[in-house]
């Protein structure tokens, strides 16, 4: 690990802090499962309201593999895409009861065959769920990464690559935890709050708008 990243990562457990923090609520790995895949183009706390009585209504993979589509459909709705996430669930639960005796698979060439299943839900999973050290390349870890100079990828299985070999692996899954929450409370898109950003001096975003600005 560079000196770059290290400044990175020790201001980000600082702030932060380095416990492992989900934001999704769940009680077990199906439930995580689903409530990752509502959480696409979505708030987790949105998801985390939709789920509350969701998960009451289909209280096992059973119950959300033979469930009606149109019903499902109409239960997620406020999570939107409801249609593609409703059928996913279905044929996803239907896999798992099928093929994994109703357990959620741990290896990441299970999980992402399952369907609405990419590499970012699958490393979640294996990273809360498993404790096996995982990158997971969201929206804000993807932008973020980018300003910081950890990676110049816009590809995110080409950002998670890249990380995975300039993070310690002690890191993973805290990295994604940590910059979460600064994409969320201060380096937000389109509009960071710079000015309140304790990752200036590390931000190659930062440091560039500086010259420009100098010209």
């Amino acid at each position: 690990m560079d000196a770059h990243t290290k400044e990175i990562l020790d201001l980000l457990d600082e702030h932060y802090g380095t416990e492992y923090i989900c934001y999704l609520n769940h009680e077990n790995a199906w439930q995580l499962l689903i409530s990752t895949i509502l959480s696409a183009q979505c708030t987790d706390a949105r998801v985390n309201i939709v789920t509350k009585e969701l998960f009451v209504k289909y209280p096992s993979v059973q119950a959300f593999a033979e469930a009606d589509l149109e019903e499902l459909e109409q239960d997620i709705r406020p999570t939107g895409f409801y249609h593609n996430k409703a059928k996913n669930i279905i044929a996803c639960c239907r896999d798992l009861v099928d093929k994994f005796g109703g357990e959620v698979p741990s290896s990441l060439e299970d999980l992402t065959s399952l369907a609405g299943v990419g590499r970012k839900t699958a490393n979640v999973i294996r990273g809360n769920i498993y404790h096996e050290p995982s990158v997971v390349v969201d929206t804000h870890v993807k932008r973020i990464s980018k300003k910081l100079g950890l990676t110049k990828e816009d590809d995110p299985v080409k950002v998670e690559m890249e990380l995975m070999e300039v993070l310690p692996k002690d890191h993973w899954i805290l990295y994604n935890i940590q910059i979460i929450t600064l994409g969320r409370q201060i380096c937000k898109a389109p509009t960071p709050k710079c000015s309140e950003c304790f990752l200036t001096a590390q931000c190659k975003a930062y440091q560039e708008k500086g010259r420009q600005e100098e010209k």
